[in-house]
């Protein structure tokens, strides 16, 4: 019976050991830690906070926000990745007809090539002139005046 005592307290240490208040027992110091956890605040749904956390609703509130967010109203048939890179794999005629259309379009980042056609209209939609119809851009005006003055 001794020895089965000192294996037991050889077991569970030392009272004295206890980062406990109540260090009377073993049974005490549980009683402590449980009422400890118990009356502990960890779910906060309120606040932000590095010592509480949301509760599981309201993490996936929060997320069923955020995918609403991101899709902004996609429909069904368009709501994931997956379902996007399909419709675009399926549909390459689409796909070129958008960069056709791009490719129609005047660049201001890039140097572009365009046929006479498109340069008129490019014009005609800015209001712009070609740079033939007004001459020669380097005839120094000032020069011919001051010389015609003489």
């Amino acid at each position: 019976m001794r020895i089965q005592r000192r294996s037991v307290k050889g077991r569970t240490g030392t009272l004295t050991a206890l980062t406990t208040t109540d260090k009377s027992s073993l049974v005490a110091a549980i009683n402590e830690l449980k009422a400890a956890i118990v009356t502990a605040v960890m779910i906060d749904d309120l606040q932000v906070s590095t010592t509480t956390t949301y509760s599981s609703n309201k993490v996936v509130t929060l997320l069923d926000a955020l995918k609403a967010d991101i899709l902004g109203g996609a429909d069904p048939a368009y709501d994931t990745l997956l379902e996007l890179q399909q419709a675009l794999q399926n549909d390459q005629s689409g796909i070129a007809a958008l960069t056709a259309a791009i490719d129609k379009r005047v660049r201001f980042d890039a140097a572009q090539t365009l046929t006479v056609l498109e340069q008129q209209q490019a014009r005609t939609n800015i209001g712009a002139v070609a740079a033939t119809d007004i001459g020669d851009v380097a005839t120094d005006f000032v020069a011919i005046f001051e010389a015609a003055l003489v």
